[in-house]
């Protein structure tokens, strides 16, 4: 007997009037095309997207409709849905409701669901033999993942994640196969951090901070995985090994010449996930991942800017042979999927899966897929040109900040199958005073504070009140600890696609004039930083109150 969800979620899966249906009766799922489309956008997820009841944000303090006076800048977190893209979300809604008119909901919505994973394919340049699993968030796929993984692998399985400590706060839940959140997306109230029914099992972390107390990558990363998947192995246990393309800091690991000699000792014992929801990646780069029979994690909200949140997993040809072998699944992870979540060409797997379209997850793919393809749709000589002008302004604009100090990238120097993103697209800094950082209370304020219209607040002159009037995001505080001294919090400035799509103009006089507007808009928000430091100092106006932490 089917578990029905307890109530409506703070992501409202389905809205109440759906779940009374039968699960062949599509009247009341057609209603639900007809929810007012913000609600629709936020639903059919975990609690991470439920909005704030007074300012209508999430948790990432982004909304549900778009918002053209906020400059983002936090797209390694989330971001607010664009004019294009929520125009997209209602036509697609109101072209679903129409084919609903002449077909069942289930097979109308069904059907788009493939349009889009062969949209999808096409805008990455992938083959027609990538199966493409969508969900609400990345975090769900790490779920499926792990899924596919012990249909392949068996179930006596580890899973080793590179960079615990730069990766989603889910993850450590998930690699275990533990539910990462109170509420499912399909609406079903769940204990966080407890076994997911049938697919628990155990987790070894690899971080990637050095132990010291500067901000740097170990430099025994690689030999850290090795040694992990060789314990594992002498164990008599498979690995499902996560590995990071890129980081919350824009950081990869484990390097090439580590991985090539994983798939020389290990091949058939190691199936490698790549966690790229970041999808920092030349399309290149992410083929070449495939093509080794990898997985791939991405979403449509981080680098590419669609609403948060849109996952999908990015399967290489073979697996489906592994699908259909499946015999009993894990009980629990059935309120992580529905049917039309997978490929139409598994039959066997989807026919044990409801028919339970998402809506919510639907239309926020919608948005994503406006989002590539306007990307993509940008000649990539300015794609490239773009980042790495982007690159060189804002490194040396936090280079001259007296209080901010840069995280240096470790990664790999980017080679040709990175493409664009040989240039770094994610720029951590922490705040300083004094030669020393902030608390990471302090950091959390500045952030929060760079959201809203600080022009009140802010008692120096007119162009000071001016800066502190815009509203900007920037990618949320990272948290990073040590074993032994205190724990700090490192703030991003990140570009995304929209500011590349944006940019482009055939005229070059024009496009050059709008990276300039780019690269002013980050200085803008660079002195707002510094304002609102003085201010918590009590620098500017002595006696003031510090910012509200």
């Amino acid at each position: 007997m089917r578990r029905e969800p307890f109530g409506m979620s703070a992501g409202a899966s389905h809205l109440p009037i759906t779940e009374r249906a039968s699960d062949g009766d599509s009247r009341y799922r057609l209603l639900d095309l007809f929810t007012p489309l913000d609600t629709l956008l936020v639903s059919g997820g975990d609690p991470r997207l439920l909005l704030d009841p007074m300012d209508r944000v999430n948790a990432y303090g982004c909304a549900a409709s778009p918002e053209p006076e906020l400059w983002n800048f936090a797209s390694s977190t989330a971001s607010s849905i664009s004019q294009v893209a929520y125009d997209r979300a209602a036509l697609a809604r109101e072209e679903l409701t129409h084919k609903c008119l002449f077909d069942e909901v289930e097979v109308a919505f069904d059907a788009r669901c493939e349009d889009m994973r062969d949209e999808l394919r096409g805008h990455l340049q992938l083959s027609p033999r990538v199966d493409v699993v969508f969900s609400p968030s990345g975090t769900d796929s790490q779920l499926h993942a792990l899924f596919l993984a012990r249909a392949v692998l068996g179930a006596s399985l580890v899973t080793i994640v590179v960079g615990t400590d730069q990766t989603g706060s889910g993850t450590v839940h998930t690699a275990r196969g533990h539910h990462f959140s109170s509420m499912t997306a399909s609406g079903f109230a769940v204990r966080k951090d407890g076994a997911v029914a049938g697919l628990a099992g155990d987790s070894i972390a690899v971080p990637l901070l050095d132990t010291g107390s500067d901000i740097a990558m170990r430099a025994d990363a690689d030999a850290a995985v090795l040694r992990a998947i060789e314990n594992s192995l002498a164990q008599g246990r498979r690995v499902l090994l996560q590995i990071m393309d890129s980081s919350k800091l824009g950081w990869r690991a484990p390097s090439e010449a580590c991985l090539d000699e994983i798939a020389r000792r290990w091949h058939s014992q190691v199936q490698v996930v790549v966690d790229a929801c970041q999808m920092r990646l030349g399309r290149r780069r992410l083929r070449a991942c495939l093509d080794r029979g990898y997985m791939v994690l991405m979403t449509g909200s981080k680098f590419f800017g669609g609403p948060a949140f849109s996952g999908a997993l990015l399967v290489p040809k073979g697996f489906s042979r592994a699908v259909d072998r499946l015999g009993e699944i894990a009980p629990g992870f059935f309120d992580y999927a529905g049917r039309c979540d997978w490929p139409m060409a598994w039959t066997g797997l989807r026919s044990r899966f409801e028919r339970r379209p998402n809506f919510g997850q639907w239309l926020r793919w919608e948005a994503a897929l406006a989002e590539i393809g306007s990307y993509y749709a940008v000649p990539g000589a300015f794609r490239a040109k773009a980042l790495a002008e982007l690159a060189v302004g804002i490194d040396s604009m936090i280079a001259l900040s007296p209080s901010l100090r840069a995280v240096p990238s470790p990664a790999e120097s980017g080679g040709a199958d990175d493409e664009e993103f040989a240039q770094a697209t994610i720029f951590p800094f922490t705040l300083q005073r004094d030669g020393r950082p902030v608390s990471i209370a302090e950091t959390s304020a500045v952030h929060r504070a760079l959201a809203r219209d600080m022009s009140e607040e802010i008692s120096g002159s007119a162009a000071d009140r001016q800066v502190a009037e815009q509203r900007c995001l920037i990618g949320q505080p990272a948290r990073l600890e040590w074993p032994y001294s205190a724990p700090q919090s490192v703030l991003r400035l990140c570009v995304g696609a929209r500011l590349v799509t944006e940019a482009w103009s055939a005229d070059v006089t024009r496009s050059q004039m709008n990276l300039q507007h780019v690269l002013d808009r980050v200085a803008h928000v660079l002195v707002k930083i510094e304002l609102l430091l003085d201010r918590a100092a009590g620098a500017v106006s002595p006696g003031t109150p510090a910012i509200e932490v």
